[in-house]
């Protein structure tokens, strides 16, 4: 993390922890119809894509996503073209990716994916979700309210959350991602965005603590 790591303190890295326990659903891997790697900034959901696809868990890989101010300069030709790219790299075939190059959210991630899927002839049942660690519980709480009539099964890229800070290379930034998305676990359900999900107590302060310190760049209507 080297020196970026000193931004947080001890007390508000203990925050973010419970906020990225939180965030993770801890659900089973099983086999399921098709899976949907959710575009972002974050390539290792290409990584993780590849390796629960070379495990046998589905044999049709979904990459959704267009391109956001964040993610246009890492991947100037779309995010689901780039994670497709990344997959095929890591020897998934290129029969077995269909690619959504258009969604700009996370409802549009699903609302999209059903379509394209609709008009290939697919109907799962089960659907794996597979994004950033941090956005489990946002893409899951989304897909319930979307597509309720599936299964819903969420995995990410194994990782810890230093090891996770390492990987972007700024503690700072990811503390703010990670209060942003539990901000829309809590207030997307009132737009109907997404189905409610219980927020524990200590979960709650964290987040409330942690935007007073100002850790409050990717909060909405701000």
């Amino acid at each position: 993390m080297g020196e970026k790591r000193r931004v947080v303190s001890e007390e508000q890295w203990r925050l973010t922890e419970a906020i990225w326990d939180y965030h993770l659903m801890g659900h089973e891997m099983r086999p399921v119809d098709v899976a949907i790697g959710l575009g972002s900034h974050d390539l290792g959901v290409a990584t993780a894509a590849a390796g629960l696809y070379h495990r046998g868990l589905f044999p049709a890989l979904v990459f959704t996503g267009g391109n956001s101010p964040t993610t246009r300069a890492r991947f100037p030709r779309g995010e689901a073209v780039h994670f497709r790219e990344h997959a095929l790299g890591l020897g998934v075939p290129d029969a077995a990716i269909l690619v959504e190059p258009k969604a700009a959210n996370t409802g549009q991630n699903i609302t999209f994916t059903r379509a394209l899927l609709e008009a290939a002839g697919l109907a799962p049942a089960r659907v794996m979700l597979i994004s950033k660690p941090y956005m489990e519980r946002r893409s899951y709480a989304t897909a319930r309210k979307l597509w309720p009539e599936v299964e819903i099964v969420c995995a990410s890229e194994p990782l810890g959350l230093d090891d996770y800070v390492r990987s972007i290379g700024d503690d700072k930034l990811v503390v703010d991602m990670l209060v942003g998305d539990l901000q829309r676990v809590i207030e997307y359900p009132k737009q109907g965005f997404a189905v409610a999900q219980d927020v524990p107590d200590e979960v709650r302060d964290a987040y409330e603590s942690l935007v007073r310190d100002g850790f409050t760049s990717r909060l909405i209507g701000r």
